[in-house]
């Protein structure tokens, strides 16, 4: 941070090289784990010097600038990989295949490399400033604990917790480990050579502050700009329902209250669910369906049971928004949405109706597919179907999105809605079914 003061103050180049040449290796091994591919991990590398000399200025004394650094790199490599995934879906599977033929700490480190950055975001700031330092920079305990204002003994603890948690994350993907283990592979692969040529095209670029870059690394700039932005505000999360086993079948449906009480707000609601996200008084319930009513952002109402393979199925509608079905939710900030925005609406009029399926990781939301067109009605019957990593949507009984995606393998189903004072939202699912 010291060199990062004397850039700030005086433009310095040397000590912007200086920090170029200590942190390339960091960001560009990052980066390579999560594109896989050499070049596009270099214009990874250039994008975040570009927005660190962007950025110098703001950042505060007490910033972790590897950790920093880190995180930078892996909100631009997740944008990048998902450029580079709508030509090649199958790249990071066919790696995996190629790779699981080899033996020994080699194989659970190829195991758990392309799932590595996304564990990473999943920690905590405090555990993952540990992790970097520890096992990205090779810094003992002694100087994890100092560079945290923290003692050595808080210092093992916290890396303790976050392997811990590592651990977990990759036993969800199907990788088998100890946290002894993923320390001994952090330690040794975490962080590979940058090519000699990278650190002074690096420098160069940075300290015009991406004014020479070319078309594609400016718009890769822009958009890690924005999705660090936007993390540090993490976006609530909406959902709304109320579910009865329906006897002797494996369908769940929803249950209409209005048969035997007045309308409720749904902290009478099943004990099988629970507001995931936002205030139980966002939610009403009456005649076989839930509205859910949003100007704070984001509320989520979800069931308390995980799902891995099933069908859901309801109506959704919207005067002024979106509606959205969630699915396959650890928590609040990962997992998967399904929103649709119907025509004629408020926000149909700035981004068009629209049908679409996202991903949602540590709190940062990426498309995976859509089905856009004009006139799409003001309510629909929306199911999706999740096999595996297959997800299919259906338009009113017809297929429109189909993909593949290994993220989520289960989680929590529910319903969503996301507003603000400007544009509020109001939601409804009706008919509510899952299978």
């Amino acid at each position: 941070m010291v060199l990062v003061r004397q850039y700030a103050a005086r433009q310095s180049e040397s000590a912007f090289a200086e920090l170029v040449a200590r942190h390339a290796g960091l960001v560009y091994s990052a980066a390579l784990r999560v594109v896989r591919n050499p070049q596009l991990a270099e214009e990874v590398t250039q994008v975040v010097f570009v927005i660190l000399a962007r950025k110098a200025a703001s950042l505060d004394s007490k910033t972790i600038l590897p950790s920093w650094l880190y995180r930078a790199a892996c909100f631009t490599s997740n944008h990048a990989r998902k450029q580079e995934q709508r030509r090649q879906q199958h790249e990071q599977e066919a790696f995996m295949d190629s790779t699981l033929q080899e033996a020994g700490s080699e194989t659970v480190w190829r195991q758990m490399s392309p799932l590595l950055e996304e564990g990473m975001l999943r920690l905590g700031q405090a555990e993952r400033d540990a992790l970097v330092l520890r096992y990205f920079e090779g810094l003992s305990l002694t100087e994890v604990g100092r560079a945290l204002g923290a003692s050595e003994a808080a210092a093992k603890k916290r890396v303790q917790r976050a392997l811990e948690k590592l651990r977990k994350h990759f036993a969800r993907r199907g990788v088998s480990s100890t946290a002894v283990l993923i320390a001994g592979v952090l330690s040794t692969h975490s962080v590979q050579a940058a090519p000699a040529a990278l650190a002074p095209a690096v420098t160069a670029l940075a300290l015009t502050k991406g004014a020479a870059a070319g078309g594609s690394t400016l718009t890769l700039i822009k958009a890690a700009l924005n999705l660090m932005t936007w993390s540090t505000a993490k976006i609530a999360a909406v959902t709304g329902t109320c579910v009865l086993l329906a006897a002797g079948t494996a369908t769940l449906a929803l249950y209409n209250l209005s048969k035997v009480r007045p309308p409720v707000h749904f902290e009478e609601m099943p004990k099988d669910w629970t507001v995931l996200k936002g205030d139980p008084e966002q939610w009403t319930w009456t005649n076989n369906a839930i509205t859910g009513h949003s100007t704070t952002g984001e509320a989520i109402l979800a069931s308390t049971k995980p799902y891995g393979d099933f069908t859901v199925s309801a109506v959704l509608g919207s005067t002024n928004r979106d509606a959205e079905l969630v699915l396959r939710l650890p928590d609040a900030d990962n997992g998967y949405h399904v929103l649709y925005t119907p025509d004629d609406t408020p926000w149909a009029a700035d981004n068009g109706s629209i049908l679409k399926l996202v991903e949602k990781v540590a709190g940062q939301e990426s498309d995976l597919a859509q089905f856009k067109r004009p006139g799409l009605p003001h309510s629909a019957k929306i199911t999706v179907q999740a096999r595996g990593s297959r997800l299919e949507v259906f338009f009113n009984d017809v297929s429109v999105i189909r993909t593949n995606d290994p993220t989520f393998a289960s989680g929590f189903v529910g319903l969503r809605v996301y507003g603000d004072p400007v544009k509020p939202c109001d939601g409804t699912f009706s008919n509510l079914t899952i299978r």
